[in-house]
């Protein structure tokens, strides 16, 4: 991961994309995401399966993930949380 040497490093360096992404959300009128979800989703779904997983590869993904993907995510969380 781009030399990342823990998770909360990462974490912060994708923090502008995470918060472009869920302004974006927020004007479209998904306003019960937060940057925690969109970070989650994609860590939990998608950037476990990766080999050679790139920044901007991951900077690509969180610009691209649809609000369904992240909706179904967060009702499969909740779901698994009861």
């Amino acid at each position: 991961m781009d030399g990342f040497n823990n998770i909360e490093a990462l974490y912060k360096r994708l923090t502008p994309a995470l918060k472009s992404k869920k302004k974006e959300l927020n004007r479209l009128g998904y306003t019960s995401i937060s940057e925690f979800d969109i970070w989650s989703c994609l860590k939990d779904t998608k950037w476990i399966k990766s080999i050679n997983l790139t920044l901007a590869d991951m900077v690509n993904d969180i610009m691209t993930i649809t609000e369904e993907e992240l909706a179904k995510y967060k009702t499969e969380k909740v779901k698994t949380q009861k």
